[in-house]
């Protein structure tokens, strides 16, 4: 059985208060909100904090407040459930209700906030494994090691990001407000990462992600796909985040973000200005889908080969267009969509995390 390390809870009730313990404690002290992610990684020896500052007694980072034509303010501690249940985002801002929705389970959505799965933890089958695992292969540079087991001639962590609201958010034009005990600002979402498998977020380890801002509607439309091995909860193999803003039937305004094929979310801005000043079509979607598979450059670092997450980018792509097109011309939202991935060549499959994988090979 896995436990957790000794460590110190505190549990403020102000912002300000939290702010205040982290300056105190430095490197030492942790956030903690749900805790879905952090405790299995705490008891795998990935993060070993001293004391944790939780987050969960302080209402004012709880809730939902505004509306589309003004713009809608979602605290950070916010449930993802309740986030996904929410009439107005669900209506206004469907791609994040969507991604919210398709986290983990119920149980760990209900426990789960829209913060912490903004802010998760990169992934590999490298890292995320128990220490005993991690020992017998010789570790690696995200926690205890110097090499990534990954691609060892590289210097830096290849960990992907596994948020799915993150690039919902980063389509949308979201801002985050982070609070600390130096003061308060606000950041574009895109602003918060870094595509470093480390540190692969650009805010100060004792700065709190307070609220998500989401900007006025304003005649955009939103979708969101997840692919993942499992259908019925799994981190996303990849995840496609499209933001439209029509006017009639030809596209003004288009973002386009992927999830899961780096430590960062990846904006595929070459698609998105192909689709400006164009009616959505069949063929544009299939010529857009292709440019969108661009910046998704996958390594065989999650639990599907990078050869099946290549095909896959461009196939997500165009289905997440089309199911746009399919919510443009009913005026509703499209389906929830998730698909789970086959596995025709597990034999083929490395992966650590497959029960038919060989010894992870160490210089790929």
């Amino acid at each position: 059985m896995l436990r957790l390390p000794p460590f110190t809870y505190l549990a403020p009730s102000t912002v300000d208060d939290a702010g205040n313990a982290m300056a105190e404690h430095g490197a030492q002290a942790m956030l903690v909100a749900g805790g879905t992610d952090l405790y299995p990684n705490m008891k795998r020896r990935q993060f070993e904090p001293t004391v944790l500052v939780g987050l969960r007694a302080i209402r004012e980072l709880r809730g939902v407040r505004g509306g589309a034509r003004d713009g809608v303010t979602i605290g950070a501690c916010t449930t993802l459930s309740a986030v996904a249940a929410h009439r107005a985002i669900a209506v206004h801002y469907p791609a994040l209700a969507t991604a919210a929705g398709l986290v983990s389970s119920p149980q760990l959505r209900n426990m789960g906030t829209i913060g912490g799965n903004v802010c998760v933890d990169t992934r590999c089958n490298y890292y995320n494994q128990s220490y005993e695992w991690r020992k017998a292969v010789g570790f690696c540079t995200k926690k205890d090691g110097v090499i990534c087991l990954v691609a060892p001639g590289s210097p830096r962590c290849w960990a992907v990001s596994s948020s799915d609201t993150a690039p919902v958010l980063w389509s949308l034009g979201a801002r985050v407000r982070l609070h600390s005990a130096a003061g308060e600002r606000t950041i574009p979402v895109e602003a918060l990462f870094r595509d470093d498998g480390i540190e692969y977020l650009a805010k100060r380890p004792d700065e709190i992600l307070t609220d998500i801002v989401l900007p006025p509607a304003d005649g955009w439309r939103s979708a969101y796909l997840k692919l993942r091995r499992r259908g019925s909860f799994d981190f996303p193999v990849l995840g496609v985040a499209v933001a439209l803003r029509m006017e009639g039937d030809v596209v003004r305004d288009a973002r386009l973000v992927i999830g899961a094929v780096a430590s960062q979310p990846r904006p595929a801005s070459a698609a998105a200005a192909a689709l400006v000043g164009e009616r959505l079509t069949p063929e544009l979607i299939t010529r857009v889908a292709d440019l969108a598979a661009g910046p998704a450059k996958p390594l065989d670092n999650t639990d599907v080969p990078s050869a099946s997450c290549s095909s896959a980018s461009s196939r997500r792509r165009r289905t997440s267009r089309r199911a746009w097109c399919r919510r443009s011309s009913r005026g509703g939202s499209p389906r929830r969509s998730t698909r789970s991935v086959g596995s025709p060549q597990r034999s083929a499959c490395r992966s650590p995390r497959c029960s038919t994988a060989s010894p992870p090979a160490r210089s790929w």
